[in-house]
């Protein structure tokens, strides 16, 4: 892989992929790439906080009300899980029950179920459920058989 970095004063921020091949793992990059100046809003002990996606491990309702989770924080946003799913749609993002959303870049272990579930281990050590129904749509991004 062949990284450039050209700073120019008067030209706005861009990026070109070169590649052989457009494959699922150049479409990933590419999505990574446009969420790296995205936020979503968040209010964390009375303030209201912009959170960089990158940085937020997932998502959940609890009570009618909505979490995002970092490695340091839990906020409550406006967002409703579907309007997430729209936004975050081409995103390392994914539903993987009812109530949860979580960004696959933060996941450090996958472990099978018996009951054909996986327990995923984020990055901070916490479990996250992948229920049944949504485990193929995981392992379809995640490229694993």
């Amino acid at each position: 892989m062949n990284i450039t970095i050209i700073e120019e004063q008067a030209s706005p921020l861009e990026v070109t992929i070169k590649c052989r091949k457009v494959t699922e793992r150049i479409h990933r990059l590419k999505n990574h790439i446009e969420l790296f100046d995205t936020q979503i809003q968040g209010k964390y002990q009375g303030d209201t906080c912009l959170v960089n996606i990158l940085d937020i491990l997932y998502f959940e309702t609890v009570d009618d009300r909505t979490f995002l989770y970092t490695k340091d924080a839990v906020m409550e946003t406006a967002h409703r899980l579907y309007e997430l799913e729209q936004i975050l749609s081409e995103q390392d993002f994914i539903r993987i029950s009812k109530s949860q959303i979580m960004n696959v870049n933060h996941v450090k272990l996958l472990h099978p179920e018996l009951n054909r579930t996986i327990l995923a281990t984020m990055c901070n050590g916490e479990r996250l459920s992948v229920s049944r129904r949504y485990v193929p749509e995981l392992k379809k991004l995640l490229s694993i058989k």
